[in-house]
């Protein structure tokens, strides 16, 4: 593997739960080989993490410093920090023409259910966040686990796509 860090980019509809809670772990766990990221194809004006999903990180123990939502054109210009790869994280995310990405990263779809979705109390709810993030942990702790040769340009596409069925 080179020796700057894999880039992740991680997306979703609005880059409120899942995609920032994706950044937010593998940037605690990626022990300096990967530089995460997440974006929104269309964020809400004025969008903000989650409150539920940014306690369940804290309460984790993982930094929610510097998290905020944002739309996927930051990544998509030249001059923008160029990825290796490009996760999708949601279904509709995943459905939508994505723009072009500088330097043509892997791209892998890893499905994750909503947990801001439901009429459930506050403490649903916060279940659902900390359920999500436990899915998410487990499936990057397989990421950074994997040998620098499965991270390789020509593998990564491959071993992102087969770790969508961990």
């Amino acid at each position: 593997m080179a020796e700057r860090p894999l880039n992740v980019l991680f997306l979703c509809t609005h880059n409120s739960a899942r995609s920032i809670l994706a950044e937010a772990v593998l940037n605690h766990i990626g022990q300096g080989r990967f530089k995460a990221f997440s974006a929104g194809s269309s964020p809400r004006d004025n969008q903000q993490p989650n409150p539920l999903g940014l306690r369940v990180l804290q309460n984790a123990g993982i930094s929610t410093e510097g998290l905020r939502s944002k739309s996927w054109d930051e990544f998509g210009k030249p001059d923008s920090e160029r990825m290796d790869l490009v996760i999708t994280v949601c279904d509709n995310a995943a459905g939508e023409v994505c723009p072009y990405w500088p330097g043509q990263p892997a791209t892998a779809h890893w499905g994750y259910a909503d947990p801001s979705e439901g009429d459930g109390d506050e403490a649903h709810k916060l279940e659902a966040f900390r359920q999500t993030l436990h899915a998410i942990h487990r499936r990057l702790g397989l990421l950074i686990n994997l040998p620098s040769d499965k991270l390789e340009r020509a593998m990564v596409q491959q071993t992102a796509r087969d770790l969508a069925g961990s």
